[in-house]
């Protein structure tokens, strides 16, 4: 896919990746550091050098993995909008999240990052990228990965096989689908790295020129042997049976064989009613979902200023034409001024210019996602607990202490956030939710509710589906000012309401916990949050959860290992750490410097952590500590490891 970069003059080819040479040539004039060198990337290939690759000898491979299992995902029992439809579209977003090469593969000191969270409304999130002069197939980020699939979101690992124009080469696209008998070297390799990184599949971008009919016939044949290991293949509208590239802008016969093969197509941006119309009547014919195709949706230069023939995909009373492809929803970060900005152009992306996902009406012609397709909860089993965490922030607390003043980006310590963004139901003046990063409970980010309401204010927060038990309860971390704080937690069970006063607060975090026993058997659908009026209202939650409590805590990793120490400055080092996982189900991983001052220094649900920044003087001794926590964040004994620092 062209892609509207630096020096891509037209829209003609438009799902070509954006330039990376101004990042790639102020790279190239740093001289590498030992830090550099320390530091794991992100992986990609050309098709000939994917062939060497082995896990056994990347030094990058262990850090280069996503353990988080893919969540089951299900549609609230009472979903926002009345207008949105279930079943039917689904949304894939193609995200670039870095340059192709230089990409730190856990996170960064830097809190300047695309951190998606509207998951709610994504199916399937391609990691976009690759150019001729760095590499042509990408995997995702191990931290995208860990995100999308606590969310339930499958992520796709991306090819782009460039236009000559761009520096394709006719050569690159033979040397991908070159046989070895019965089977296709480069294929085996993509499956291997898929299962290593733990990521659901690939998306297909051939847009080289040149091709013949023998090479679409081979691709054609490279589909089908990729699709057979399991992965999900996505195939782009370009290539097509004369082996030309042509983009169609619809499911046409000159595509229709890439289509048959694969499990989605993304068609070119130029589409039109009819053209989508007959698409989805074409798959039909040929036994297929019409949400097998997604039409695509250029939004990089324009974000939700964007003109989209909205009716022709999602026709107003009537079933859904095709899925939607988003091509680079990141806009809404790349053009923003700061995190606060970020997020209300991502607000206005997914929900749409009023802020609730309840109320998309309005004369603008961008609604909103949320006016069409209805969102999806990953809140299936217990333990549900959330910190709120973005997965990036100003500053990292654990449990009400500030332990790391140093801004940071890490996807794999996200939390599932809340469902709806924003709710909130009453009559007169309302609260307003935030997220907030001056002042986490956990992470680097709590919730935050302001204002006076004139009414008693029900803020609807996390869509569940969770079975209580006789031992489950319910947990809440919050603080308000001085004085009664006015909330309620509000737990919905089918048509029925439980209602939890949370009594006053003065000053610093308070846990309450309450048993849910009475509603043993039953199914939790909903927890918001109430406010009840008299006055000005300021109020943090750093917690909320839904667990079945231990009495034992999790076991402590075991044989933590120092593979490399690098100085980074004159009173910092970075340090490759690798341990063996701790029995059970672990959520993450938190590493820690020990001392008078406890300082947390990352985490990953990995068994292997690059740590950027550990302050550790020439010749100074310093114990690392490795926590596993668990989903209900108990937390296990330490692991330590002596790390000192050298010149």
């Amino acid at each position: 896919m062209a892609h509207k970069g630096d020096h891509v003059p037209t829209r003609r080819q438009f799902l070509l990746l954006s330039s990376t040479a101004a990042l790639t040539g102020l790279l190239s004039e740093t001289p590498a550091s030992a830090a550099d060198i320390a530091q794991p990337y992100a992986s990609y290939w050309h098709p000939a050098t994917i062939l060497d690759w082995d896990p056994s000898t990347d030094r990058d491979a262990r850090y280069n993995r996503s353990t988080v299992p893919l969540a089951r995902r299900v549609v609230p029992a009472r979903p926002a909008n009345g207008h949105a439809r279930s079943g039917e579209a689904r949304v894939q977003a193609l995200v670039a999240y870095a340059p192709t090469s230089g990409n730190p593969a856990q996170g960064s000191l830097d809190m300047h990052y695309y951190a998606t969270n509207y998951w709610q409304y994504i199916d399937e999130l391609v990691f976009w990228g690759g150019s001729a002069s760095e590499g042509l197939i990408l995997a995702p980020n191990p931290t995208v990965t860990d995100a999308a699939h606590r969310n339930g979101v499958r992520v796709i690992g991306n090819v782009f096989l460039p236009p000559t124009a761009y520096g394709g080469r006719l050569q690159w696209v033979r040397d991908f689908v070159r046989r070895e008998g019965d089977r296709f070297p480069v294929a085996d390799k993509m499956v291997q790295v898929a299962r290593h990184h733990g990521f659901d599949g690939w998306f297909l971008n051939q847009e080289t020129a040149g091709g013949d009919a023998r090479l679409a016939n081979d691709m054609r044949d490279f589909v089908v042997y990729l699709k057979k290991s399991g992965l999900r293949v996505i195939w782009y509208d370009a290539m097509t049976d004369t082996g030309s590239v042509s983009w169609q802008n619809a499911l046409t016969a000159r595509n229709r064989m890439f289509f048959e093969q694969s499990d989605e197509m993304f068609l070119n941006f130029w589409w039109s009613a009819q053209g989508l119309a007959s698409s989805a009547a074409l798959a039909r014919q040929m036994g297929r979902s019409p949400y097998d195709l997604a039409s695509g949706v250029d939004v990089e230069s324009n974000g939700y200023n964007t003109s989209v023939g909205w009716a022709s995909v999602f026709p107003e009373g009537a079933p859904h034409t095709t899925s939607l492809g988003f091509y680079r929803p990141e806009w809404t970060f790349k053009s923003s001024a700061g995190p606060a900005d970020f997020y209300a152009r991502d607000n206005r992306f997914w929900v749409g210019q009023n802020g609730d996902p309840a109320d998309t009406t309005t004369t603008a012609s961008w609604k909103g996602v949320a006016h069409y397709i209805t969102e999806l909860t990953p809140i299936t089993s217990l333990p549900f607990v959330t910190n709120f965490n973005t997965g990036h922030g100003k500053k990292f607390a654990v449990g009400g202490t500030v332990r790391s003043a140093l801004a940071w980006n890490n996807l794999s310590l996200q939390d599932v956030l809340p469902t709806w963004r924003w709710s909130v139901t009453g009559s007169g003046t309302k609260v307003t939710p935030s997220l907030d990063w001056d002042d986490p409970y956990d992470g680097g980010t709590a919730l935050k509710i302001t204002g006076t309401p004139q009414s008693a204010n029900d803020v609807r927060l996390f869509a569940t589906s969770l079975k209580i038990t006789g031992a489950s309860q319910f947990e809440i971390v919050h603080r308000t000012g001085t004085g009664p704080s006015r909330l309620q937690a509000v737990l919905r069970f089918g048509t029925t309401e439980a209602v939890l006063d949370l009594g006053g607060v003065s000053g610093g975090w308070r846990r309450s916990a309450f048993p849910l026993a009475e509603h043993s058997g039953q199914t939790l659908t909903e927890i918001s949050l109430r406010v009840l009026p008299g006055g000005a209202v300021t109020a943090l939650i750093g917690r909320i959860g839904v667990t079945n409590p231990v009495l034992t805590a999790p076991v402590a990793p075991a044989d933590v290992r120092v593979e490399q120490v690098s100085r980074t400055g004159t009173a910092t080092v970075s340090a490759r750490l690798t341990w063996t996982r701790a029995p059970g189900e672990v959520r993450q991983y938190r590493v820690y410097k020990a001392g008078t001052e406890r300082i947390f220094l990352g985490g990953t649900a990995n068994d292997a952590y690059f740590v950027p920044a550990i302050p550790l003087a020439n010749g100074e001794t310093a114990q690392i500590e490795v926590e596993a926590v668990s989903e209900a964040f108990d937390v296990s004994p330490p692991a330590r490891v002596s790390i000192t620092g050298t010149p």
